[in-house]
Order: structure tokens, then sequence, then C-alpha cells
């Protein structure tokens, strides 16, 4: 569903926005009385919150380098 190793992924504000659109949507179903349709975002958004941050593998360009020694 979500690859979190995607360069898409790398920006930090992308992976911050995604789980807390759901999170807010869960707040405006909540406060309209439908509690069944937050439970459902609120997995998503836990979901999402999982993939993007803990099971996320850091990209190629975020390790250090190897130094070279003459």
């Amino acid at each position: 569903m979500i690859d979190p190793n995607h360069p898409f992924y790398d920006a930090l504000w992308r992976r911050i926005l995604i789980p807390a659109v759901c999170f807010v949507w869960v707040a405006i179903e909540l406060y309209a009385g439908e509690a069944v349709w937050a439970g459902i975002v609120a997995v998503v958004g836990l979901f999402a919150t999982y993939k993007l941050f803990l099971d996320r593998k850091p990209s190629e360009g975020a390790k250090p380098k190897e130094r070279q020694e003459d």
C-alpha cells in the first residue's frame, strides 16, 4: 500500500502531512458523530505513521559515505 522507501517520501514534510491529514479527518468524523468512520480513518493514520516513520529504511543519500584511505 505505502512504499516508505520511495523517493517521494524522502521529504519530511510529506511524511508528517499524510498522517496529520488522517488524524484531522478523525477529529472531523468524531465531531460529526461518525465513530465507525473515525475508527477506520484512525487505523489508516496509524498504519501510515508506522510505515512512514518506523518501517522506513534511510535512503542512500542519507548514509554517510565511506572514507577512502590513501
